[in-house]
Formats: structure tokens, sequence, C-alpha cells
């Protein structure tokens, strides 16, 4: 099957104002004035070269090819075609000798802005919102990730149907397209209201279900661990390095959509459960975050954060600061939180010697194993659920599934046999000192 050929526009609004003589952070800006101003000046921004370099990765991970691009530095943005007619028409014959099948905008279009775009390219236009949306749809594999990607995607396209029937009545396929299907999508939006409602039902029971699910887990005294980050930046890799499990590894963004939980013994023989979550991104989609939610509620309720960093990206402090602010929308940010810089082994070996650990950051590599029983020991320093005691037990030897147990599930540290007795000097959870008691000495 032959790859869509797009071509990519980035965009780079500069502010006219005495103190400001470099470009504003690209693609997102002219949408973004609100959440800019509300943004710390020192917080790391991506320029619209880096802007434009994430869209690239993100349309090849949909599956493209790309044939062209063009980054355009403008004052303000066009409110018809957001780019202006002359660059519009400059655009037009660059698709067209290239033989475009897409052109991809990395910045949220209006419904009458991609009309009239199109009217002038005369191929399909979408937008950064739209592409993510559609490799959402592509990955996700459980009943409920398909559900909350159908949900942000309906959401989404309904203020874009004005004026768009015949498109709509035409099944046409490709990047852009994937998920609830176009035929479906009808001009009506009484039909198209309707059919929301049924994944956000289903959506209803399937948080309820998981609400009733985490109620019965923290009745239990385990903690929740949970991974988060940028997309890409190993959360994947690092999780199966700690549970043996076998969750999707790849270097295509967003391979993980569906939630994974895995439990992990602790060096204090504690248990506790590791959460995978999707990855963060620039500018995730508000749709997309909403109907996450019940996903990224596992975040909320975490024990611990573990912010996995990719520590061999040039723009690593940047993805950083994007994985804090969504942290800030879900109400996360003040979790007790752990940065773990992971993918070291990628880093020249002098600037790898370098590293130091700190009380809030740990350096890893998830494939090669490195730096992963100091991070255990971390996660365990950190966790006060079912805490430990050291104390002293006289158990008869005859008492073999007890024994067992304390084998199992604690430290050790002394044991001698006396008068069919073992006695026995250990660091145990608490839950276990309840089970215990009876041979618990004073």
């Amino acid at each position: 099957m032959r790859k869509e050929r797009v071509f990519l526009v980035g965009l780079d609004y500069r502010k006219r104002s005495r103190d400001a003589g470099k470009a504003l952070p690209g693609a997102a800006q002219a949408a973004r004035d609100t959440s800019a101003k509300s943004r710390p000046s020192s917080e790391p921004q991506f320029t619209a070269e880096e802007s434009l370099s994430e869209l690239r990765d993100l349309a090849i991970s949909a599956g493209a090819e790309i044939i062209g691009e063009i980054l355009q530095h403008r004052d303000r943005p066009d409110p018809a075609t957001l780019i202006g007619r002359g660059k519009l028409e400059e655009i037009a014959g660059a698709a067209a000798s290239t033989n475009a099948d897409l052109l991809l905008f990395d910045h949220d279009l209006t419904a009458s802005q991609q009309r009239n775009i199109e009217k002038v390219v005369d191929v399909r236009v979408i937008d950064r919102t739209q592409l993510i949306l559609d490799i959402f749809a592509t990955h996700a594999r459980t009943r409920e990730g398909q559900l909350q990607v159908e949900l942000a995607q309906l959401e989404y396209m309904l203020p874009r149907l004005t004026g768009r029937g015949a498109d709509m009545s035409q099944l046409r396929g490709g990047i852009g397209t994937r998920g609830p299907g176009e035929t479906e999508l009808e001009t009506d939006r009484r039909k198209i209201r309707s059919r929301i409602r049924h994944p956000q039902q289903q959506h209803a029971h399937v948080r309820r279900i998981r609400a009733q699910q985490r109620q019965r887990r923290e009745s239990v005294p385990v903690a929740t661990v949970a991974l988060v980050g940028y997309t890409n930046a190993g959360k994947s890799t690092l999780f199966n390095a700690l549970t043996k499990a076998t969750v999707l590894e790849s270097a295509r963004m967003f391979a993980t959509l569906d939630p994974t939980l895995r439990s992990i013994t602790l060096p204090s023989k504690r248990t506790a459960l590791l959460s995978d979550t999707v990855g963060f991104i620039r500018n995730l989609p508000h749709t997309l975050v909403s109907s996450f939610r019940a996903t990224l509620e596992e975040v909320q309720r975490a024990a611990l954060v573990l912010h996995v960093s990719d520590a061999s990206s040039p723009l690593s402090a940047e993805q950083d600061a994007q994985v804090d602010r969504v942290l800030k929308e879900l109400e996360a940010a003040n979790n007790p939180k752990l940065l773990v810089k992971n993918k070291i082994d990628l880093l020249p070996p002098k600037q790898r010697d370098s590293l130091r650990d700190d009380p809030q950051t740990v350096h890893v590599s998830a494939a090669k194993g490195i730096g992963l029983s100091t991070l255990l020991d971390r996660i365990d320093e950190a966790i006060s659920e079912d805490a430990t005691s050291r104390v002293r037990l006289r158990i008869p030897q005859k008492e073999g599934k007890a024994l067992a147990m304390l084998e199992a599930r604690s430290r050790i540290y002394s044991r001698q046999y006396r008068d069919g007795m073992v006695e026995m000097e250990a660091e145990l959870p608490e839950s276990v000192v309840r089970r215990m008691g009876e041979w618990v000495i004073p």
C-alpha cells in the first residue's frame, strides 16, 4: 500500500514589542495566547523549527512520506487562511509540483480556515490536533482506548461540520480520517450529538468500573506508582524492565495508549503497583485530555509519580516543561514525584560519567538495565503505604506457611533454631506484622 505523500507547513509568529526580538514558540502561539500569558517566562519552550521537526516525527508515526515542508514567519495569523493568500498560493504550487496527497499544518485550524485553504490548494488539509487524534485511533487496542479516542474525535469534528456535507458523504480514507469514519459524520448536528452520547455513556460505565477496581485496590495497603513522560521517552521499556512484562516497546510516538498495571516487589519486599500511561506531548489536545481522564486518574491517585525523561534528547528541558503543564492540568502537580532521566546509554561516555543522582533525580538506562536497583531503592524510600518495621519473632518450626511468608516478604537479619522454635529478627511490612502478631516478641 502506497504511503500518503504529505507536505508540512510550520508557522512562527513574532511579537512586535521593544523587548521581543526573537521568535515565540512556533506552531501553537496564536491559538494559545491566553495559556502563554500564564506560563512562567523562564519555562523552556520549543522553537518553530523544533516544533516542525516534532510534527515530522508525528507524521511518520502515522505512516506518511514527507515530500516537502515550509516554515513561514509572520507577525500575526491571517484570520481567513492563517498564512495569508500569497503564501498559500506558493504552498499550493509546491504541493502540486510534488504530487502531495495531504497538507499538514503545525497549528490548530478553525473550520473556516480549513475550508478556505482547501479551496486554494485542492488537496486534503488537516491540522496537528487531527493528526494526533488519527495516531491515537490507529494505536488504540482495548475497547476502553477505542471509546476514548472515538469520543475525542467526534467532539473535535462537531464544530467543523458546517459546509462540509459533500466531503463528509464520501469515504476517502487516509491520515486524519481513521476512527469514527467520515461517512457517518453527517452535517446534521443533532445526529452527531446523538452519536457522541453513545461513547459517553459507555465511557462513563468504564469509569465506574475503574473506580470500583481502584477502591478494591485501595482497601489493601498497596501503593500505585505512575509512569508519566513525554511520548517516546522510554516509559514502556522502563515498565517492562521493572515488571518483566511485555508491553509494546516502540520508537514510534504514542505506541502505548491503553493503561497497564503490574505489581513490582521493592527491596523491602513490599509490593507496589506500577502503572504505564499514555505519553504526553506539546499542546496535547484538550479533547484527548478530557477523554483520557479516566485513564489518567491513575496518575492523580498515585502515591508516587515517576516522570520519565529522555536524557539523550536535545529538547529534554522543553519536553519536561510540557509534562509538568499536563500534570498541573490533571491536578497532579503536587503528588510526590521522582524525575527519572532515561536513555543515559545514548550519551557520550564523558557526559554519562559526569551524571550524579540527587534527592529528586535518578539516572537510568531501561534498555541496558543501568541504575534500576537505585531506582527501586528510591521508590521504596518514597512510599509510605504498608510501612516496614524491624521486629523480633519466635515461631514454631512446624509453621511452614508463616516461615515461607517471612522468607518471601521480609528482610531477615538473623535466624536461630532452638527447642523446635525459630527465633528471627526481620524487617516486615505492617500488613505482615499483623499476620504474625502471635509470634512477635514485644
